[in-house]
């Protein structure tokens, strides 16, 4: 499952992301927090997204951590559009064998996903103003 999406991401729909039989499944979710990085308050972020690259960049992500990480499975799934504080703007799960291997693809997804796949984040603010934020790889 590899997909930008414009609705509300359920976490619970990704429990079909667990592949049968694996010793470990490691889910993230990044969520609209209600502070910026400087301390001011937020109310929304929107997201924009070159759609088709999205998904590709997403697919290839998920090669390079079966080839780094072995026979793992990835779902990669991210919205866009104005999302609240408290909604899930993003969400990897992984599954493997083992829990070592979960969550270092796991990890390994959303950091690539925020250095290389082509989505852009405004930040807007409670006090009106929005700023456009380029993504970082904050661990």
């Amino acid at each position: 499952m590899f997909a930008v999406v414009r609705e509300a991401i359920d976490p619970r729909t990704f429990e079909g992301a667990i592949r049968p039989g694996d010793g470990a499944a490691v889910k993230f979710f990044g969520v609209v927090r209600d502070r910026a990085d400087d301390g001011r308050a937020v109310c929304a972020l929107s997201y924009e997204a070159f759609e088709p690259l999205a998904t590709a960049e997403f697919e290839k992500i998920a090669g390079e951590a079966r080839e780094r990480f072995g026979d793992v499975a990835l779902a990669i799934v991210h919205r866009i559009g104005e999302i609240g504080v408290g909604e899930v703007a993003v969400a990897v799960v992984a599954s493997a064998a083992h829990r070592g291997a979960a969550f270092d693809a796991c990890r390994y997804a959303i950091d690539e996903l925020k250095r290389r796949a082509p989505i852009w984040k405004k930040e807007r603010y409670a006090d009106g103003s929005a700023r456009w934020r380029e993504n970082e790889n904050v661990s």
